[in-house]
């Protein structure tokens, strides 16, 4: 889930640049209302966003489950009183509906990468940042997008060779430091054999993108986008 799959949804055949755009709207919307109501309608935004990129909504929370420990943390480590009642929910609330914009940020996140190529991407930041600064965040997307699934394999794969060998049977302490020593060893050898295949291939700031089009699918993502961004100034102008 969290690498490109082929399609032709809505989502997948929308511009970059106006994705881009559409997620920039959504974190400040997620930022500006955080009350109970403002999450829930950006709730109703997520789920049909999910709809349009053909974004498994289950799949996508399994791909994050490892985000679940740290955003479930902190409103049980807000509710909890050195004192009686040693419980208070009332102070769980803001931690958990922060906690809860986090998770909406992250599905959205996930619709896009889900639907766009990495070379878009890298051809809507050089358009967005002209000159080597937009060449190296796209060059870092790039590297980020095509080298995070393969150490997430790589992980598995060592698990996996670990419980064959019956490794389960150790103790916690040393499978945890036996899984991040394989971990950072394999990273090490991809990150070597990376640094081979681009000096190979004469890596270049002038690389040949893809060219970006807008199309009607784009206005309406504009439209979109524009008023999420007119929500949050009439937020910011209400705030005291």
């Amino acid at each position: 889930m969290l690498s490109f799959s082929p399609g032709r949804s809505f989502a997948h055949r929308l511009d970059a640049r106006s994705k881009l755009a559409f997620q920039l709207a959504v974190v400040a919307v997620a930022y500006a209302y955080t009350t109970p109501r403002g999450l829930a309608v950006l709730t109703v935004l997520t789920l049909v966003v999910l709809f349009v990129a053909r974004t498994p909504l289950f799949e996508t929370l399994w791909t994050f489950r490892i985000v679940f420990p740290f955003v479930l943390a902190a409103p049980l480590i807000e509710a909890v009183v050195l004192g009686p009642p040693w419980i208070a929910l009332d102070r769980a609330v803001d931690p958990a509906l922060a906690s809860y914009r986090i998770l909406l940020v992250l599905l959205v996140a996930a619709a896009y990468v889900r639907t766009t190529p990495v070379r878009d991407s890298q051809a809507a930041l050089a358009w967005a940042l002209p000159g080597r600064v937009g060449r190296f965040l796209g060059l870092g997307v790039g590297f980020v997008a095509r080298f995070l699934p393969l150490l997430i394999d790589d992980l598995k794969r060592a698990r996996a060779a670990h419980a064959a060998r019956l490794g389960t049977e150790r103790p916690v302490r040393e499978r945890i430091s036996w899984l991040v020593v394989s971990g950072v060893a394999r990273a090490l050898g991809r990150a070597d054999r990376l640094s081979l295949a681009l000096r190979a291939r004469c890596l270049s700031w002038n690389a040949t993108l893809p060219e970006l089009r807008f199309s009607w699918r784009d206005g309406i993502v504009s439209l979109v986008t524009a008023s999420l961004f007119a929500a949050v100034g009439l937020a910011a102008g209400v705030a005291p």
